[in-house]
């Protein structure tokens, strides 16, 4: 999946195919996502510009729930109840950011994002 930001190769206005004066940078490619589910904690890394790491989620049970009155506990992911994100995403039960869990203690939404930090961390939705 070598895709680019840019359309390096476009058309003429009389229809001919224009050739690019460069090929793609290696920081325009793209890459596929990384979609959490709900199942045994398998985390990924990867190699960033910058020679920095993203550690990315594969699947995750546990959550980090932040609750009303500033404590955070970890409790277990039941199943994903929504995913505002994508149709496809609510069906598959992919855990992204803005993604409705439900947990031991109750529904949740997840504020952060698991297929770029490594981490779930929720917030309590009031009933």
């Amino acid at each position: 999946m070598r895709k680019s930001v840019e359309n390096l190769a476009t058309s003429k206005t009389t229809g001919g195919r224009r050739s690019p004066l460069r090929i793609r940078r290696k920081y325009e490619t793209d890459r596929y996502p990384n979609e959490a589910i709900n199942g045994a904690q398998v985390t990924v890394t990867r190699r960033v510009r910058g020679n920095n790491n993203k550690v990315a989620l594969k699947s995750i049970d546990f959550v980090n729930l932040a609750k009303g009155d500033s404590k955070v506990i970890k409790t277990k992911i039941i199943k994903v109840l929504d995913n505002a994100t994508n149709n496809d995403y609510r069906r598959r039960g992919i855990i992204s950011k803005g993604a409705i869990l439900e947990t031991q203690e109750g529904k949740c939404k997840v504020v952060s994002k698991p297929g770029q930090t490594g981490i779930a961390n929720a917030v309590l939705l009031k009933e």
